[in-house]
């Protein structure tokens, strides 16, 4: 979408103390076709990054981007991301059918089927077109594969073994239509954590419940999901709410209200801002909330700004 480019370019150049924290962030673009054969571009180049002057925690992030954004897009929260210890990855993918196609659909399977087309190229959904080749599976793989060879000092290799993606070692993580596909590769492998930001939009509004699809059994056990939301989100909070808590039903999550740089503590997994913004569905990738990103992330945040 075009008002989430506007709004990075914005963020990059109204923030130089972001700029400076992130200088010595590595970061490595490579246009999906030149990575593996058949795999087409949508929107601009795959990027990896990672800060190789602070500790690594040996985790990937592969954080999954919105509803008609790019990688490049998410450049300065991936790149905070990388200041606090994680390798992230970003892939460019077929995202351009916005994931509320499904919140009238009489069909409870529908948002299950747009989905996991996305993700593995199984030809389930009549609302988009998604090959195996070009799905988000195969393009992270094939862009691990491509790292490890390109960027040895990088030691991508930590994350995919013999062609296998080591699943245990990735924090799947997503914004807006993003958000729902990182619950659902929570769902399909057991990952480290799984976070949720602005969503998942896959509330249907004609039947008056959630999308069957997020109380299914769940590889990843439900208390390493996270999920940050803003209370005036124009895709209806209250939506995206009852979708989390029926993604984490076993553990019966509280909402906790949230403001940006106060070290947090605590058990909860459904955080909320209501911050005064022209652009709240975006607002939980405002860098001002790394507080809320590390409490989400398991590492400590000092009042300071400066992470453990």
């Amino acid at each position: 979408m075009r008002f989430i480019r506007l709004f990075y370019c914005f963020l990059v150049l109204g923030l130089p103390g972001i700029n400076r924290t992130v200088a010595q962030v590595h970061i490595i673009s490579a246009h999906p076709g030149k990575i593996a054969a058949g795999v087409q571009e949508v929107h601009g180049p795959d990027i990896a990054l990672y800060d190789p002057s602070v500790h690594s925690h040996h985790k990937l992030i592969f954080m999954i981007e919105g509803t008609g954004a790019s990688a490049m897009d998410y450049y300065i929260p991936d790149s905070i991301f990388a200041t606090m210890g994680f390798h992230v990855i970003s892939v460019d993918y077929k995202n351009n059918v916005i994931s509320t196609v499904c919140e009238h659909s009489k069909d409870s399977a529908c948002s299950y089927n747009f989905r996991r087309e996305i993700i593995t190229g199984e030809p389930l959904s009549n609302k988009t077109e998604v090959d195996s080749i070009n799905s988000l599976l195969n393009r992270l793989q094939t862009f691990l594969q491509y790292l490890v060879t390109m960027d040895p000092e990088g030691n991508w290799k930590e994350f995919i073994r013999s062609d296998k993606i080591r699943w245990d070692h990735i924090i799947v993580a997503g914004h807006s239509q993003g958000s729902g596909h990182a619950a659902m590769l929570g769902k399909m492998f057991k990952v480290d954590r799984v976070l949720i930001f602005s969503g998942p939009q896959d509330y249907l509004v004609d039947l008056g419940e959630p999308s069957p699809w997020l109380y299914r059994k769940s590889a990843t056990p439900e208390d390493r999901y996270y999920a940050f939301l803003n209370l005036e989100d124009p895709f209806n909070v209250k939506f995206q709410i009852a979708d989390c808590k029926k993604l984490m039903a076993g553990i019966h999550p509280d909402t906790l209200m949230v403001s940006p740089g106060i070290p947090m503590n605590g058990d909860h997994h459904i955080l909320i801002n209501d911050i005064r913004t022209k652009r709240p569905h975006i607002s939980t990738m405002f860098p001002r909330f790394r507080n809320v990103w590390a409490y989400m992330l398991g590492i400590k945040f000092k009042a300071d700004g400066k992470i453990n």
